[in-house]
């Protein structure tokens, strides 16, 4: 079993390193040579941090790399660059492979009674373009980004908060920053190690050129009108992209920088000069000096991969490519298919949205026979075996069997294929009225055609809605697939436009008593199925509605309660409730879990792990398995910067 956040204690420190002048002497980088030797950047020992994290690799079970070469992948959309602060995965805190937590970019933390938040920062350590990162980076993010009210309306934001009292932040000197609350918070640490995580910190010399409190005023005018935005504040937001990644003058403490042309389809990114990571030999990472991304179209990665193009890609590829891939491998393709564990609840899920603006179809939603009857309605026996050879678990979405929390009778709740008793479930409703083509009818008449939007972009889902189609008419149903752009979609979901959705399920599947069940809860609107009640809670009631059943308010308090507790055991008991809860309710309609994620790996790029967990919380995809330790046995022809 894995367990996923490390329990706190009353205190709790994550210890420094030990001064690095104890260790091997630094080695210079050759893609940085030119720069060092002309004078434009400082010798590696003036680059790092004095105490810089030290990799034992050998620990790990991993190799000593070499420096160079470039990593090539691809990705279906030009936002898709993001996937680098994933995959970098440069975090105050982050997981290790055990999914405990320790320092990254911090040198230490310490934890008093889970509600103050001592953080060290490595002395020496510099942002991207050599500029000191220091405390008063945090104090810009929290005085002029959190806290003005230009640049976010809503004010702080709501990990800030807790018990509706904000938490207070302080900066005793430049290389410690402590956070406080007058009650435990114990999302606090493990917010920080998310794959997308709040930044609480930003390059203050960098964008305070945007910022009216010290720019110069007639200069940041003209940056306005250049930028062809309103106002200052929304010229500070366009710069201010810590995740999004599409800003390469925005300093940054990722493995990689960016240096791509905004309208070029190939993104490059090369490695941080000022990186804080270095191995015992002393070599700095990463390893990998150039990392190029690809905007392809996603139906071409699996073929674009079997034809060698790639040296890493898991991203938009499926269980179904396993095929083609592996073809490629026995005709001589240089590379391997490595079939990672998926880490989501769910491959496929089914969101009924309970905040659908059509007040009719919205009732018989939120009637929960009404969500059992289609769950009831289907044959997941013959999706999986359709889809995945009969390799992936057949079941409701729940936590998946290598977690803690497991529970067999939650994951088959209302998961057998039984027609008889949807049927039945659906008279019970009052739903008898039938059209001539024998399609059930709503209570005011309209025959019953449920629209399943989809974002386009997995075949598998739209094979598996066509299977579910043929069940589902046998209960009356006529299901309506429609395949739109993801950002429409969501849109959709968000102003309640949408009747239901497919999509993954829950990125964490692999939960602990410890992990904050947050996301069983209505506190988001990323969960399809109460997209307004999350966006209630997310902006502390200025959008969307509360929510107003029963069940649903239930998983609130339930959540409220985990949260002001300490104790082990009821923290377990609450998740398990929640659990059984999402079960019996079938807020969301799981359909396939646990099928294999297929990883493309060059022969000759090393210390990719064989078997890992392919998740985007917690684990930040690749990011858990630290790429930047990555490293080719014969470094590829340099891409020219």
């Amino acid at each position: 079993m894995r367990k996923l956040f490390l329990a706190l204690a009353a205190t709790l420190a994550f210890a420094p390193l030990a001064a690095y002048s104890d260790g091997p002497v630094l080695r210079e980088s050759s893609f940085w040579a030119q720069e060092v030797n002309a004078g434009s950047l400082p010798h590696v020992q003036d680059r790092i941090p004095s105490e810089p994290l030290v990799v034992d690799l050998e620990a790990k079970g991993r190799s000593f790399g070499r420096q160079g070469g470039t990593l090539r992948t691809l990705i279906s959309r030009t936002k898709d660059v993001r996937q680098m602060v994933v995959y970098g995965y440069a975090r105050l805190v982050g997981y290790q492979p055990d999914y405990t937590l320790a320092p990254d970019i911090l040198a230490a933390v310490d934890v008093e009674e889970g509600r103050k938040f001592t953080l060290h920062l490595r002395p020496g350590h510099r942002w991207s373009d050599g500029i000191p990162f220091t405390s008063d980076d945090f104090r810009y993010w929290w005085e002029n980004v959190a806290n003005d009210p230009d640049i976010t309306p809503s004010g702080p934001p709501d990990f800030m908060i807790v018990d509706n009292r904000l938490g207070k932040v302080t900066f005793p000197d430049e290389h410690t920053v402590v956070f406080e609350w007058q009650i435990p918070n114990p999302n606090f640490l493990p917010l920080l190690a998310q794959a997308s995580p709040p930044f609480i910190y930003r390059p203050a010399h960098y964008l305070s050129q945007f910022h009216v409190k010290f720019a110069d005023p007639d200069a940041l005018i003209e940056k306005v009108k250049a930028a062809r935005v309103k106002s200052w504040a929304a010229l500070h937001n366009k710069r201010d992209n810590m995740y999004k990644f599409d800003n390469p003058a925005l300093p940054t403490l990722q493995p990689w920088i960016n240096t791509s042309d905004k309208d070029s389809s190939r993104k490059l990114f090369v490695r941080n000069p000022y990186f804080h990571r270095v191995d015992s030999r002393g070599v700095q990472l990463p390893y990998i000096d150039v990392v190029q991304m690809t905007v392809v179209g996603g139906g071409l990665i699996a073929a674009k991969a079997n034809a060698g193009e790639v040296d890493l890609q898991a991203r938009g590829l499926d269980f179904p490519d396993v095929a083609i891939l592996k073809k490629g491998e026995a005709d001589g393709g240089k590379y391997r298919t490595l079939l990672w564990a998926n880490g989501a609840a769910s491959q496929i899920a089914i969101y009924p949205n309970l905040n659908f603006a059509d007040p009719v179809w919205r009732d018989v939603m939120r009637d929960v026979r009404f969500r059992r009857a289609l769950s009831l309605g289907i044959d997941r026996r013959m999706i999986n075996r359709a889809l995945y050879f009969g390799l992936a678990s057949e079941g409701g979405m729940s936590a998946l069997s290598q977690s803690a929390l497991y529970n067999d009778d939650n994951t088959h709740s209302w998961s057998m294929m039984n027609l008889a008793h949807a049927n039945a479930l659906l008279d019970d409703m009052g739903l008898t009225e039938r059209t001539p083509a024998g399609l059930r009818e709503l209570p005011d008449g309209r025959p019953m055609e449920f629209v399943i939007e989809t974002a386009g972009e997995r075949s598998k889902e739209e094979n598996a809605l066509a299977i579910i189609t043929d069940t589902w008419r046998d209960l009356g149903i006529r299901l309506i697939m429609r395949p739109l752009d993801r950002d429409i979609l969501r849109n959709r979901i968000y102003a309640g436009r949408t009747m239901a959705s497919v999509w993954y399920g829950w990125d964490n599947g692999l939960p602990g008593p410890s992990t904050s069940p947050s996301y069983l809860a209505p506190t988001n609107q990323e969960f399809f199925a109460w997209p307004m009640w999350g966006q209630y809670y997310q902006t502390v009631g200025q959008a969307g509605s509360p929510p107003d059943m029963q069940p649903a308010k239930r998983l609130m308090l339930l959540a409220n309660d985990w949260n002001h507790t300490d104790d082990p055991q009821m923290r377990e008991d609450i998740w398990k409730r929640m659990l059984a809860i999402h079960a019996e309710q079938q807020f969301a309609i799981g359909v396939l879990a646990e099928a294999p994620q297929p990883v493309v790996v060059s022969n000759d790029l090393m210390n990719v792990p064989e078997h890992g967990i392919w998740a985007f919380d917690p684990g930040a995809h690749f990011g858990i398995h630290r790429i930047d330790e990555f490293y080719f046995k014969d470094p590829h022809v340099q891409v020219s910067r």
